[in-house]
């Protein structure tokens, strides 16, 4: 009997969390860092601008490329789980029903009421149970390419079109220092709205990705300052 609200489940929305957090992590603190650099370096505002564009060009073209790469691989690998579990049950599905019937009974069910799972559960979906209760296969996490590139690409822009809009009203002495507050500021935020989405730890989010993208920034400023232009 249904109870006509369903309970939200966090783990529902970990597939487009991951890439669009690490997007948008990565167009943030990428870009930022990118214009701090080279600002710290002493080019003209026109050179910092530049740097700032081709950043988040090449990055999300990166991301998408490498989110679709990675994610591909994984569902090839899905695939290929998938065929062989098909072939054998095709082959000897005694020996798949008892596998399933084991696993039930590790479950906690006794080996009767465990048979008569595995059998009314093979005969409503029998790819579908096996890949399921054997393998761990789960619609949430059922690997996405496209979704993934289109997700880290979209979201990286986003992230990286912020410190390059900062960057565009600033003069070039004023960059290193106000674009690292606003990014980080924006990385606060993110992180707080990572760890909600996802029901963990706000200020241990907030923390864990202010550090990171402030030590970035410093490192590259620094970098850009040793070798600067002016």
């Amino acid at each position: 009997m249904s109870t006509g609200h369903p309970e939200p489940h966090h783990s529902s929305r970990s597939t487009w969390l991951r890439a669009a957090v690490l997007g948008a992590d990565d167009g943030i603190v990428s870009t930022a860092s990118l214009v701090v650099g080279v600002a710290a370096a002493g080019s003209s505002h026109r050179g910092v601008v530049l740097a700032g564009i081709a950043g988040l060009v090449a990055g999300a073209m990166s991301m998408a490329a490498g989110e679709y790469v990675s994610v591909s691989s994984q569902a090839d690998t899905e695939n290929a789980d998938r065929e062989t579990e098909r072939l054998e049950l095709a082959n000897d599905p005694e020996a798949e029903l008892n596998e399933l019937t084991a696993i039930y009974v590790k479950r906690g069910l006794d080996p009767s009421l465990a048979r008569q799972v595995a059998i009314q559960l093979s005969n409503h979906d029998l790819l579908a149970t096996h890949l399921r209760d054997e393998l761990g296969f789960s619609p949430i996490t059922k690997a996405r390419p496209v979704q993934a590139a289109i997700t880290s690409a979209s979201m990286f822009s986003l992230g990286a079109a912020i410190p390059l809009f900062v960057t565009l009203l600033l003069p070039v002495k004023q960059i290193p220092v106000l674009v690292s507050i606003t990014s980080l500021f924006c990385l606060g935020l993110l992180g707080a709205f990572s760890a909600m989405a996802g029901g963990a730890s706000i200020s241990t989010a907030v923390i864990r990705v202010t550090f990171w993208g402030a030590f970035a920034m410093a490192l590259t400023a620094f970098i850009g300052s040793l070798f600067g232009v002016a």
